[in-house]
């Protein structure tokens, strides 16, 4: 099997850089000339990006998330920063670039699309009982009680599969596995 591209930008592989730019850099063009109002913003932030991803490349973890998902990530977090950075100040842009590409609802949207599938991601890689839990109880609206009837098994054991599949998943998505949400409480 061959060594992961981050792993090897890690260990200081210069080829690594370029191979990264040419297996991501249209990923995160695109996400950045989707999010951003005009292409120099969105080439500030692809430059951003990617020196975000060097930094934090040795913190990549294979068991946890794919490399894809892991700049993804990265470049999410970038964008949403920016976005929010450039809502705070005043508009320098010309009055060309707001007509030609307004900040619309489809940012928003497109965030949210992206969340929704890092999320899905996290929710597949868990254990099948812990899939079958949280489905029930996030997508049905199922209290544990009526998991554990559902499924005849013990109500100690769905709240463990619950809150052992929640932290799963927000460590998964780089939100710190030891809160559990309190939505999916019955």
């Amino acid at each position: 099997m061959t060594e992961a591209i981050l792993q090897r930008i890690a260990n200081g592989d210069r080829d690594a850089v370029q191979d990264c730019l040419k297996k991501y850099g249209a990923l995160v063009w695109s996400l950045a000339r989707k999010m951003l109002r005009n292409s120099d913003d969105a080439e500030d932030a692809v430059q951003e990006i990617f020196i975000d991803v060097w930094k934090n490349a040795a913190r990549f973890d294979a068991s946890k998330a794919s490399e894809i998902t892991f700049v993804a990530m990265i470049a999410r977090r970038r964008l949403i920063d920016k976005i929010r950075h450039s809502t705070r100040r005043i508009s320098a842009d010309s009055i060309d670039d707001v007509l030609l590409e307004p900040f619309t609802r489809a940012d928003k949207t497109m965030q949210t699309g992206l969340e929704a599938e890092q999320a899905a991601e996290a929710l597949r890689n868990l254990r099948p009982e812990q899939q079958q839990v949280l489905n029930l109880s996030i997508v049905q609206g199922m209290s544990h009680q009526e998991i554990a009837e559902r499924l005849g098994i013990p109500l100690g054991t769905v709240k463990t599969h619950a809150r052992r599949g929640i932290l799963e998943v927000r460590e998964h998505l780089g939100l710190g596995g030891t809160q559990v949400s309190r939505e999916v409480r019955a």
